[in-house]
């Protein structure tokens, strides 16, 4: 329902806006929870949260982290490239050095984060300063940043890792994306001393990782064949699922980039096929199937219909897919007319097809039972979220391989280099 945006408002002081809207469900006051109106026809105050990179060392770590990586995305465009990496490295620095005390999740204050506390609680900030620290690294290539991020932090990070979180990437926990891209570093261009204990603890922890995915040791599936990263009732299974698609390839484009079948983690194995069928069983795209390893055409997509509802969970895409998704704009027509507050109702509890088709989104999905109903008051089923679309847009991506090459048959689409660019020793 939300997704909170960071913008730095200052360059000295670092003031974040964080969000815009209230959470609050009081039936006096109108917001974003009892109003069901398009955003053009908004007339009850919206709030605007805020707060500074010392009550907020998670939305710090995690905007270091955005400007490296935009900052080597646009390495062509050299003065925009070297702003992203001048900020970064100045945030970094005010939200690093803090003395632990004063560090901190945004939701803990109330000024900061009250708003988002309901639905996007943080549970730690450690994981977002790791993922910060790497990612300026890589921007930057300055090895300070690595042994920050592969230092006394790293091991608080994993040990502040909650049970729950173990193993996800989403909005909330960075450390296993991370130590992908730590194991990413060891495979092509290892450092060494003294980085390797953290490098090496991370490659183990993605072998581990992949065995489950593939075993389903650590992990339960549906009868229909979706992972179960969190069984607990109303988390975003299809988030989940997406990011775990994603994570799957491209380790193994990293073990195919290194001629390797495979890897191991203790008495278990597991076969680069192995990752990609189970990556494709999760998400991937139906009518590219001539883009995909031979082993997985066998395989329909689950988010884009190979389920046991027949439903592509993407709207727009497939015979059948959601008509009532829960989102205002997409449930209110656009006719010339200015609908208050009190009108939204009979949209919101409107039987018919949403009359604006919201293209590509993919919304929350089924329940632990393969079940899925497509009804717009139900928003743990129709809800669409910025964090599991964007899981699920890195997943197509790193399925969706370029053409084979005439020299090597292969084209895995990821540059093994590129990334390394600035790492000079």
């Amino acid at each position: 329902m939300y997704q909170n945006h960071v913008t730095p408002l200052k360059t000295l002081t670092r003031i974040f806006l964080i969000q815009v809207g209230t959470a609050e469900n009081v039936t006096k006051t109108r917001s974003d929870i009892n109003c069901w109106q398009r955003p053009e026809d908004m007339e009850y105050p919206r709030p605007v949260s805020s707060c500074d990179s010392s009550a907020a060392s998670d939305l710090a770590g995690e905007i270091v982290a955005a400007l490296s990586a935009a900052s080597i995305a646009f390495k062509e465009e050299s003065d925009y490239s070297k702003k992203l990496v001048k900020t970064a490295e100045e945030l970094f620095d005010l939200a690093s050095r803090k003395d632990p005390s004063q560090q901190g999740t945004y939701t803990r204050l109330d000024d900061c984060g009250r708003e988002a506390r309901n639905f996007y609680n943080s549970s730690g900030y450690l994981d977002e300063l790791v993922w910060g620290g790497t990612w300026l690294f890589f921007a930057t290539g300055n090895t300070s940043h690595l042994e920050y991020a592969t230092g006394q932090i790293f091991t608080s990070a994993q040990s502040n890792e909650t049970s729950l979180d173990k193993g996800l990437f989403y909005w909330n926990n960075k450390f296993t994306a991370n130590a992908v891209l730590l194991t990413r570093l060891q495979f092509f261009n290892d450092l060494g001393f003294p980085y390797e204990s953290a490098m090496s603890e991370s490659a183990s922890m993605i072998n581990s990782l992949m065995c489950s995915y593939v075993s389903g040791r650590n992990f339960n599936k549906t009868a229909g064949g979706l992972v179960l990263q969190r069984p607990e009732n109303g988390a975003p299974i299809l988030e989940f699922a997406a990011t775990a698609s994603f994570l799957s390839k491209l380790y193994s484009d990293y073990l195919q980039a290194l001629r390797r079948s495979g890897a191991s983690c203790g008495d278990d194995s597991f076969s680069i096929e192995m990752l990609r069928t189970f990556s494709t069983s999760q998400a991937s795209l139906n009518n590219l199937e001539h883009t995909l390893p031979p082993h997985a055409y066998m395989y329909m997509n689950y988010i884009l219909g190979d389920n046991p509802m027949k439903m592509s969970y993407m709207v727009g895409f497939g015979g059948q897919y959601p008509t009532q998704v829960h989102h205002r704009s997409a449930s209110i027509p656009w006719d010339g007319h200015h609908y208050k507050c009190e009108d939204g109702d009979k949209w919101l509890q409107s039987k018919d097809p949403n009359p604006n088709i919201l293209i590509g989104a993919m919304v929350a999905g089924p329940d632990q039972s393969d079940k899925f109903l497509d009804q717009r008051d139900k928003p743990l089923f129709t809800e669409p979220s910025i964090s599991s679309n964007a899981g699920l847009v890195a997943a197509l991506i790193a399925l969706h391989d370029p053409p084979p090459t005439q020299s090597s048959g292969t084209n895995l689409g990821i540059d093994i280099s590129g990334l390394f660019g600035n790492i000079r020793l």
